[in-house]
């Protein structure tokens, strides 16, 4: 066992004396000794029950043969932290997080972890760091929100009480219908109930093997939840009883190629949040996994949109797609494709090149095609089947111009199809606060594109996300008729014809900054592109005397990470190599 290192031999006599300090004792040196990695926060609703969850998980891998340590990591709740600089801190934290993972387990040489996340940033930051460690690890995240509703039996979720904001300003609603909205739109815990960024991440991590199903599905604060974990601590401690095993499931074994490959499937089916890119690529390369930008559309191309989740122009809610067969029966239904030629595909569809690798490994030992072999959809309003599928091609994808030379994402699953093929005049900002206060003010009008600008990775710095405005937007009526890019990033909730992570950024001299009021801009989602109507001689003139704009970042943290931070289109990954 790794832990042996600590643990075994005469000169680790201090070390187990320390071991003992914390209850251990002479038995529990022949144990494995597995890693608890918890995200508990009090003031995030997905994690502030998760100190609970994680006494669950402990007392069962004690029963299972095992020792548990629990360590916590940092989170950061992306809504709380929307519309201020606090939103700053999100997108860096996941740095962070893999860094406290890899430090604990490493420093401890601690021999298998159970992963505890749920929200945000969390889930990839835990996938990264347990990338880096490298021993046997699952995932089991806290749950999603049930939906809210409100007493008329309208349906609601955390887009709601943000669009709220919007019809308030404009006089749609009145004082007590927002407060109404407010106290019911997210009606306990878990994460946020729509397909925003956590409950993608949490789905992703079923189609990649390191979770079991129902993980991205089934409610927090159920009892089915608490299965699911008793579950996963069982079979971590069998793997990390068994040498054999313990060697065959490290974690690089299960979060390969094809597992990525099989995330974008899902993310493609379920038109999760445009954050799923980001952060896939950047787990592609802790993973040491050649995936880029292209590969996505390629992926898209092949793969049918059968689950349309809010906030994508629905009310389904994740307990929906879970009472209605979960990710397994849309990965069931997908699969369907490997052996079709009905469908005409981008892609040659053969053994070696299938639509989803149903040949992947999985942390319950077998492969994610037996596994979902006996899935099927039981209500097929809620997940459609490939022939109905609400579009037969992904849910996202990535568009490329002169304005995006390296790409940008858009959630196609959540555009009003008359904004697919959409021109319009630009309106720039060089700030997220200064977006907020110009379409307030009544700055932009019918047919506008509005810029955001110096908010990617480097500029923000953190990329902040543009819920706020893009809610502000379709809260003021203007959700089909206005388009808005940006080089920073956009919630899961954000919905509307929004593209985002446009690569090269602005503080790096992308073309973004180069626009000007009233330029016209043009989007093709047909053709997948994002193009700025202006003359190359011109945007040359222009760039002569472009000068950045400098923000004045107080926080050391913020600064640190501004220089190292690479750009979007490669997953917003710190630099190791000056």
């Amino acid at each position: 066992m790794r832990s042996d290192i600590i643990k075994k031999g005469y000169q680790r006599a201090p070390h187990r004396s320390l071991l003992r300090a914390t209850g251990l004792n002479d038995s529990d040196f022949e144990k494995p000794f597995i890693g608890i990695a918890n995200s508990y926060i009090d003031i995030i609703p997905g994690h502030f029950f998760l100190n609970h969850y994680a006494k669950i998980v402990k007392d069962e891998i004690r029963k299972a043969g095992a020792v548990p340590f629990e360590f916590n990591t940092i989170g950061v709740d992306d809504g709380i932290a929307m519309g201020h600089d606090g939103m700053l801190y999100s997108l860096p934290s996941r740095e962070l997080i893999a860094d406290c993972i890899e430090s604990v387990m490493n420093a401890h040489a601690l021999d298998a972890m159970l992963c505890l996340p749920n929200c945000d940033k969390i889930v990839p930051g835990m996938l990264m760091g347990a990338l880096r460690v490298n021993v046997p690890a699952i995932f089991v995240s806290g749950g999603p929100m049930r939906a809210g509703q409100l007493s008329d039996g309208t349906i609601l979720d955390l887009s709601s009480a943000f669009e709220a904001v919007g019809e308030f300003a404009q006089g749609k609603i009145t004082e007590s219908r927002l407060h109404e909205i407010e106290c019911k739109a997210c009606p306990g815990g878990g994460s946020c109930s729509g397909m925003f960024t956590a409950n993608s991440m949490n789905t992703l991590c079923e189609a990649m093997g390191v979770a079991l199903p129902g993980n991205g599905t089934i409610p927090a604060l159920t009892p089915e939840r608490e299965e699911l974990l008793r579950r996963a601590a069982r079979r971590i401690v069998e793997i990390a009883l068994d040498s054999n095993l313990s060697e065959k499931f490290r974690f690089r074994n299960i979060l390969t190629k094809k597992a990525v490959h099989n995330a974008f499937v899902v993310d493609m089916a379920m038109g999760g949040s445009t954050n799923t890119v980001l952060h896939m690529l950047a787990i592609a390369k802790e993973a040491e996994v050649d995936f880029n930008l292209e590969s996505i559309n390629e992926i898209a191309q092949n793969v049918a949109h059968i689950a349309k989740i809010a906030p994508a122009l629905s009310t389904i809610h994740m307990e929906d797609i879970n009472r209605a067969g979960g990710v397994s029966a849309v990965m069931h239904e997908v699969s369907k494709r490997n052996s079709s030629r009905t469908h005409e595909i981008s892609t040659p569809n053969t053994e070696s090149n299938p639509i989803i690798h149903l040949d992947a490994l999985t942390i319950t030992g077998e492969t994610l095609g037996e596994r979902i072999k006996e899935a099927a959809i039981l209500d097929s309003n809620i997940i459609h089947n490939n022939e109905n599928a609400y579009s037969q091609f992904g849910g996202l994808k990535i568009l490329y111009g002169n304005i995006a030379k390296q790409g940008a994402v858009l959630k196609v699953a959540a555009v009003d199809e008359c904004m697919k093929e959409f021109s319009g005049k630009a309106v720039c900002f060089n700030s997220q606060d200064d977006a907020l206060k110009g379409i307030a003010g009544g700055k932009v009008k019918a047919g506008n594109v509005v810029v955001i600008r110096y908010e990617g990775p480097k500029g923000g710095p953190g990329m902040q996300e543009m819920l706020a405005p893009t809610s502000l937007i379709m809260g003021m009526g203007l959700g089909d008729s206005v388009a808005l890019i940006t080089d920073g990033r956009f919630s899961g909730a954000t919905r509307g014809a929004c593209i985002g992570h446009i690569s090269p950024e602005a503080a790096e001299g992308g073309e973004i900054a180069l626009i000007e009021d009233g330029d016209i801009i043009d989007i093709s989602v047909s053709r997948g592109t994002l193009e700025l109507r202006v003359d190359s001689k011109i945007l040359e003139k222009r760039r002569k005397n472009w000068q950045p704009v400098k923000k004045n970042i107080k926080s050391k943290w913020l600064k640190r990470y501004s220089l190292l931070v690479s750009n979007a289109s490669s997953g917003a990954i710190l630099k190791t190599e000056l």
